[in-house]
């Protein structure tokens, strides 16, 4: 009897030390016995999706991204306005996600609702894990099992978005302390950014960095000259705000490791992707995953599947939404 209870105790103990106990119930094989072809279903609808535009790519894994660091990977920034709520997708800081991202989510849960058998059983929020990577797959990124087992989240608020996502002018210590806020290291930190292999940005984002940097140099003296010269003529001055840029210049439409190649010769976009190479505490993570793209991807998988675990919601913190735009 004595020892059984030391197990308890011991049970009990381990729990309370996990930092992120919700994750705890996810698991790769969830819907197993719910809905088995869930994966296939989800798959199949992005998969029609990315045919009719890759901007479904990169918006997915960023719409990923940006729920998982607002109150955890829980679909609330799917959630519309409405009323008197101004919902986590009106933030200005999420303005410029794309609808493309949106709408995979909501074709996924429209196929998957679909079946009978699946009907209002699987949530958006593991809908959008499982559409995230197979975007990443689509691109030529690795694939990787997802765990599931979310539920979808009770509130969207616009108040919490602030100071929750990372910002283009940041530095390594204010990218690390903002990724350790969710159990994630300064390589999970450093492989996500290699997100930015795919995908653009608008030159407002960046243009301090080729007209006015500082009162010394107006042009950013870690960017590459070749480079800032290619980045003015695509963003002149008085730009329309509009107007995209590759985050990636050399292979904007593959995931790879070129990214860190391109952080290497000066061609970093944001301040805060240029600074993961002129940092010494992080230039030698970006030069190891630029002469290996496996290292690089094994890497990303793992800081994916953490960032897939961050505020979880389970019991009665949340549920499965009909409609994942709005709550029940």
């Amino acid at each position: 009897m004595g020892r059984v209870t030391y197990i308890q105790v011991f049970a009990l103990c381990s729990l309370l030390i996990i930092p992120n106990l919700a994750f705890a119930q996810l698991k790769q094989n969830y819907y197993a016995n719910i809905c088995p072809n869930v994966e296939t279903i989800v798959r199949n609808a992005v998969t029609a999706k990315v045919r009719q535009t890759f901007v479904t790519i990169p918006g997915t894994l960023r719409m990923f991204f940006h729920d998982c660091f607002v109150q955890g990977c829980d679909a609330s920034v799917l959630i519309a306005s409405s009323g008197s709520n101004t919902a986590e997708k009106d933030h200005p800081d999420n303005l410029s996600l794309a609808g493309d991202g949106f709408d995979t989510v909501i074709k996924a849960k429209a196929a998957v609702d679909a079946v009978p058998s699946c009907k209002n059983k699987v949530s958006c929020a593991d809908i959008l894990a499982m559409a995230t990577r197979d975007v990443v797959v689509m691109a030529g990124g690795p694939s990787y099992a997802v765990e599931l087992g979310r539920l979808d989240g009770l509130s969207s608020k616009a108040a919490s978005v602030g100071g929750k996502l990372p910002k283009p002018n940041m530095n390594l210590n204010q990218l690390n302390a903002m990724f350790a806020a969710h159990g994630l290291t300064q390589a999970d930190m450093i492989a996500l950014s290699g997100a930015h292999t795919l995908g653009f940005s608008h030159c407002n984002q960046f243009t301090n960095r080729i007209y006015n940097f500082s009162k010394q140099n107006s042009v950013d003296p870690s960017l590459s000259p070749s480079y800032a010269t290619q980045l003015q003529k695509q963003c002149p001055k008085n730009v329309d705000p509009t107007i995209a840029v590759n985050m990636d210049p050399n292979t904007p439409r593959t995931f790879d490791n070129v990214y860190f190649k391109n952080l290497q010769q000066g061609q970093g976009l944001f301040t805060s992707d240029q600074v993961l190479f002129t940092d010494s505490r992080s230039k030698q993570t970006v030069n190891s995953w630029a002469s290996s793209s496996q290292a690089f991807n094994n890497a990303f998988v793992s800081a994916m599947t953490k960032l897939g675990r961050v505020g979880v919601k389970t019991g009665q913190n949340g549920n499965i939404r009909r409609d994942c735009s709005a709550f029940n």
